[in-house]
């Protein structure tokens, strides 16, 4: 399940919120054209699904999206425990960030945390397996997968070219707390 805590963006330390509350959660996300999904696969996937396997298992629900939010491409990132260059992935989403369109995921397995800069607000949004996350166009955002990063995710695409970030130069993410999937999920 999903958690959200806002801050004020001036204030790192004392959360005006923080809610496991599906219905708080959503309503808040709601607000600011944020989508927050709940899916399940059947049949459950191992542990070493591959890709195929993966997008197998999630075919009508992405199949849904396309249409709904106009995707034309997924893809499956897999960042499993020990993964050699870790650090240097986590480093790479760290910085506050836009794109020109949406940035959608979804969790199939692990976890980690979507921080979004909006409103003179940011708000912590840490998803797990099961979580389908559709940040919109233009909100300054950044990513956090952890330390200790794992998970899988699938990722939705209007543009050919993919992930595409564009830096806003702001430092905002250096002084909120990172993800730490073991203190966090």
């Amino acid at each position: 399940m999903p958690h959200l805590t806002v801050y004020r963006e001036h204030d790192s330390v004392r959360p005006e919120l923080t809610t496991g509350d599906p219905a708080v959660l959503a309503g808040h996300l709601a607000m600011a054209g944020i989508l927050l999904e709940r899916w399940t696969a059947e049949p459950a996937l191992p542990a070493d699904a591959d890709t195929d396997a993966v997008l197998s298992a999630y075919t009508a629900s992405i199949q849904r999206l396309q249409r709904v939010r106009g995707y034309q491409s997924v893809d499956v990132v897999r960042i499993p425990p020990g993964k050699p260059d870790a650090q240097a992935l986590r480093a790479k989403f760290l910085d506050e960030h836009t794109h020109t369109e949406d940035e959608a995921r979804f969790f199939v397995e692990g976890s980690g945390a979507f921080y979004l800069h909006m409103d003179g607000r940011v708000f912590r949004i840490v998803c797990g397996a099961g979580d389908l996350l559709s940040v919109p166009a233009g909100i300054r955002h950044w990513f956090d997968m952890g330390p200790e990063p794992h998970f899988t995710a699938i990722r939705f695409f209007t543009r050919p070219d993919g992930w595409v970030a564009e830096p806003t130069g702001d430092p905002i993410s250096a002084r909120f707390p990172g993800y730490d999937r073991a203190a966090s999920v």
